[in-house]
């Protein structure tokens, strides 16, 4: 079970008939696909930090540092 505001609400539905879909799959849908877009996007920042990373080697180094300076801005 999930709570919408009444806008959103008819705004998925609006979504969901225009795909020729239900509301639950139109959902789902979506869930997955930015759960698959995060996943991806984490992916791709762990590649980016261990490019710049490669020198380092076991613990030690500026780790901290390193990850504070990757952080993504809120």
């Amino acid at each position: 079970m999930v709570s919408l505001p009444d806008d959103l609400l008819r705004a998925v539905d609006v979504e969901a008939d225009r795909r020729g879909t239900t509301r639950s799959g139109l959902l789902r849908e979506l869930a997955e696909e930015t759960l698959r877009r995060r996943s991806a996007h984490r992916a791709e920042r762990m590649a980016e930090i261990s490019h710049r990373t490669e020198a380092i080697m076991g613990h030690g180094g500026n780790v901290a540092g390193l990850v504070k300076s990757t952080r993504p801005e809120q």
